[in-house]
């Protein structure tokens, strides 16, 4: 097998990618498609880490704003995050794939506890780890925790899946007249307020030089194609690259 492009990656899926067309919860034909992606983007030797959000759950900061202490909602949409974990782990293991879900906090029934090192042994044994709890604490989002164990792993980049194709100058969905970059600076990012992730990760991204490549997860072998070297959505990196 040749070498792939990208030698390891750190893939960010969002709860909400995985409720598909339901409004609350998990889409099994989109887990199932999901999984399938990983699956034929691993085919190429490239290790991947998956960072699962659990906003088609449970959202700590929504829930404050309805009176639910932040803290506690946060830790909420934490365990959110390990729902989804162990669905996408047992689809992917289904599809034969060797899988670990690791937890920023201690939940041995169920996951093992991240550690680092142990993170990068799993990864050079060819196995699939599933990053959830965020970071563990309050206050953090998941994109925090994705450009965080991203540095950690020392992921070459980092692949935010969304249901769009990449970062556009307004909201696509609303301005019809909307224009997409396709590649752009972590500065111009946080200038223009973009929302590719929030300000914490993207800043943690730059100040570390780890590209983030902004695609539209439901175009098909799209996580394969990125691997392979291909143009496709939005990439955010260096200035002095853009």
């Amino acid at each position: 097998m040749p070498e792939p492009r990208l030698r390891r990656i750190l893939l960010k899926l969002s709860g909400e990618a995985l409720m598909g067309s339901r409004q609350f919860g998990i889409d099994g034909d989109m887990l199932d498609y999901v999984a399938g992606e990983i699956s034929n983007a691993r085919e190429l030797g490239t290790q991947i880490a998956v960072v699962v959000g659990g906003g088609n759950i449970y959202r700590g900061l929504a829930a404050s704003k309805r009176g639910v202490d932040r803290v506690a909602g946060d830790y909420m949409g934490m365990l959110a995050t390990v729902i989804n974990a162990m669905a996408l782990q047992d689809c992917l293991e289904r599809n034969g794939i060797d899988t670990r879900v690791m937890t920023a906090f201690r939940m041995s029934a169920v996951a093992e506890p991240y550690i680092r090192r142990r993170a990068i042994r799993h990864l050079e044994k060819d196995r699939v780890i599933i990053l959830a709890a965020g970071t563990g604490n309050p206050y953090f989002t998941t994109d925090t925790a994705a450009a965080l164990r991203a540095m950690e792993i020392e992921a070459q980049v980092l692949l935010k899946a969304t249901k769009v194709d990449g970062v556009y100058d307004s909201d696509p969905m609303v301005n019809p007249d909307a224009v997409k970059f396709d590649v752009i600076s972590y500065p111009e990012v946080l200038e223009r307020n973009l929302k590719v992730m929030d300000s914490t990760a993207t800043a943690l991204c730059m100040d570390n030089g780890i590209p983030i490549i902004v695609f539209d997860l439901n175009g098909k072998g799209n996580i394969r194609r990125v691997i392979e070297g291909e143009k496709i959505g939005t990439t955010v990196q260096a200035k002095e690259e853009v």
